[in-house]
């Protein structure tokens, strides 16, 4: 079995940190009490749920894509939810690693894979990384044929498998080139626009955002946060297996989207 380091080695290989945002939480969070790491379990968000789901499986080490903790905490209690996930993770040994926007941005990434399902071709960062120019902040691209905007979200509903996207803009306009923001991309209209896109699509935007993007110009096709993420914890999975031989490593079996439709 891998080494502590040999993990975080083989994240940092997939997901170089450099690529996060200055105001991000990445890297290791909470160490595991194990040097020697058999278990390793990914996620989109550490819940109650997914904790409890580490907690039984006896997993050395949770990779969440959202940061746990983000922010300082001033006392971890089971007052609250963020506190009881860390007490029944620490209790258990188990240690929490974040890639978050590093992993949104990194060569097959989310945006990357995002653009993949999507059928786009040409693809590039909106934001170019100043070291690798072929990656960076979000992505965009083109597609083959003419595609209004009614399409994309219908291509995005069934690449993701959701029942409803939301949208801003007349659906009935071609989609042109397309932006990818993955996650909470309602305020970067602006970096969107100017990387010449007509069309964004992201997991979720406010009204004020909304209304932004409408008067700019920009349609905007929002799946939903978790589905706009979710998918790619099975892929990071997937990647660290191969990459550690004798690594066990799933992506949460019991992680949901706590918002649903009626």
């Amino acid at each position: 079995m891998p080494t502590l380091a040999a993990v975080t080695d083989a994240l940092e290989h997939v997901a170089p940190l450099r690529l996060a945002a200055s105001w991000d939480a990445v890297g290791l969070l909470v160490a595991p009490q194990r040097e020697v790491i058999g278990r390793v379990m990914t996620c989109l968000t550490l819940t109650p749920r997914v904790a409890a789901e580490a907690v039984r499986e006896r997993v050395d080490l949770v990779v969440s894509h959202h940061p746990l903790p983000f922010r300082p905490v001033s006392r971890i209690t089971p007052s609250s939810g963020t506190g009881q996930v860390l007490l029944d993770l620490i209790g258990a040994g188990a240690g929490i690693w974040s890639s978050h926007t590093a992993w949104d941005s990194a060569a097959a990434g989310i945006n990357d894979q995002l653009a993949e399902l999507l059928g786009l071709t040409h693809i590039a960062p909106i934001e170019p990384d100043e070291v690798v120019p072929q990656i960076g902040f979000g992505r965009m691209g083109s597609v083959r044929e003419r595609v209004s905007v009614a399409d994309m979200a219908d291509r995005a509903a069934t690449a993701l498998g959701v029942r409803h996207v939301q949208l801003v803009g007349d659906p009935a306009r071609p989609a042109g080139r397309v932006g990818i923001v993955c996650g909470s991309g309602g305020d970067c209209i602006e970096q969107v626009r100017r990387g010449g896109c007509d069309t964004l699509v992201t997991g979720e935007i406010k009204l004020h955002q909304a209304t932004e993007a409408e008067a700019a110009g920009m349609a905007v096709v929002a799946v939903g946060h978790h589905a706009s993420e979710r998918f790619s914890m099975e892929t990071l999975a997937s990647r660290l297996a191969a990459a550690l031989p004798g690594l066990t490593c799933w992506a949460s079996r019991d992680e949901r989207d706590p918002l649903g439709w009626r």
